[in-house]
């Protein structure tokens, strides 16, 4: 499978899963966006996210893990949290 080589990345930055956090850029940027699953809902057979922080990050290892954080919020869908993340990650990254 060639596919696997190719990371998943989502309106050109990449995304990384590890149990119910996703982090979304790279850490060789300025910041990143780290979004927690918070609760879920099962819907038919399959569990699906229904609130969901996320947390727009500087991504300098020097600071405290609290001093890092920019901007947060709370969302009711992955879809939802995606999109403002997206947005944040966008104009944080091009206002350097």
């Amino acid at each position: 499978m060639a596919n696997e080589k190719l990371p998943l990345t989502y309106k050109g930055h990449p995304l990384r899963r590890k149990d119910s956090l996703i982090y979304y850029g790279t850490m060789a940027e300025k910041y990143i966006i780290m979004l927690q699953v918070l609760s879920t809902k099962t819907v038919g057979d399959m569990p699906v996210a229904d609130k969901v922080s996320v947390q727009l990050q500087l991504t300098d290892p020097d600071l405290k893990s609290r001093d890092r954080v920019v901007k947060k919020s709370e969302k009711d869908s992955l879809y939802a949290a995606m999109d403002v993340a997206s947005v944040w990650l966008d104009r944080a990254l091009s206002s350097k």
